[in-house]
């Protein structure tokens, strides 16, 4: 009876290994079929309508529009933001790599930011106030069916390059009930009449990796002639109601889908799976060892008594 039980108790472990292999072999080849739908580009990428252009940095890759939306929305469980102009990601990383990260671009032409009050802000006080927003703007997302959002700090404290006319800040955030966290490394660089924002979404523990692709990054903006933030004529431009603290801020715009706070959910399923499987193997092989070896030890028993009163 317990030889019975135990063989039963091995088939259905291997049959349920079968096919949860199957599901694995499955889940593999859809995200392959994903990663070569990707129409990934190199060099010079020009953006017409903004007037400039963005020289793909050796090492990264560039996602046009709709397929960055794509990783966004149903890869990665965003809501869905019609503002986004592409993405640059790691030449060797995929969308579908557990380890992916990128910067999501856009533009808005918020007219010509006043950079005066740049060294006269509170981050700490800053920091505060961001993360009351968030908590009362958890409500509106609970009711859209998306998980809430914490402002876990400053990743890395918001500072303006005064020279090369670029702000950039990052936040450490939860979602949910997340494990790991996600980083939000926000670039804005400012032209004549507006910004490119380059937003990082990657988890916490890629902060280094993401900060020092940024030198590379911001270079790789440029304004064409005339859309220069040196450019700037006060005679006939319109200067925007945003200041430094206020991008960094970004309170009403975040009203309107700019800004919006990125989640990074795209922590491949299969890798997922197998850490199910791990789980599940440890539950169920953890619990049938000991059982297995409390029979055998009993079978040993059974032997030895037999011995003995064989002598």
């Amino acid at each position: 009876m317990k030889k019975t039980l135990l063989t039963f108790l091995l088939l259905f472990t291997c049959s349920y290994y079968l096919i949860a292999q199957e599901e694995i072999d499955s889940l593999a080849i859809a995200y392959q079929q994903i990663e070569n739908s990707m129409q990934y580009q190199t060099g010079k990428i020009e953006f017409t309508n903004e007037n400039a252009s963005i020289a793909i940095p050796k090492g990264y890759k560039f996602l046009d529009s709709e397929q960055t939306q794509y990783v966004l929305t149903d890869l990665w469980g965003n809501m869905r933001d019609t503002t986004v102009l592409g993405a640059i990601l790691p030449e060797k990383l995929g969308v579908t790599n557990q380890n992916c990260w990128m910067f999501v671009i856009s533009y808005h032409d918020i007219g010509f930011v006043k950079d005066d009050d740049a060294n006269d802000i509170d981050y700490d006080d800053l920091l505060k106030e961001l993360k009351k927003d968030i908590e009362s703007e958890n409500i509106e997302r609970e009711k859209l069916g998306y998980g809430k959002v914490q402002l876990i700090g400053w990743a890395s404290k918001p500072y303006y390059d005064s020279k090369a006319k670029v702000l950039h800040w990052a936040k450490e955030i939860k979602f949910g009930d997340d494990e790991t966290n996600t980083l939000n490394y926000d670039l804005r660089v400012l032209g004549r009449k507006g910004m490119f924002n380059l937003s990082a979404v990657a988890g916490i523990d890629q902060l280094n990796e993401v900060k020092e692709s940024i030198p590379l990054i911001t270079k790789s903006v440029v304004y064409n002639e005339g859309s220069r933030y040196a450019d700037f004529d006060s005679s006939t431009d319109n200067v925007a109601a945003w200041t430094i603290g206020g991008l960094v801020a970004g309170k009403l715009l975040a009203k309107t889908g700019f800004f919006a706070i990125l989640a990074k959910f795209g922590k491949v399923i299969v890798i997922g799976l197998l850490g199910l499987l791990a789980a599940l193997r440890k539950f169920i092989f953890g619990s049938k060892e000991q059982e297995v070896t409390k029979e055998e030890n009993s079978i040993s028993i059974d032997t030895s008594d037999s011995k003995e009163t064989e002598n």
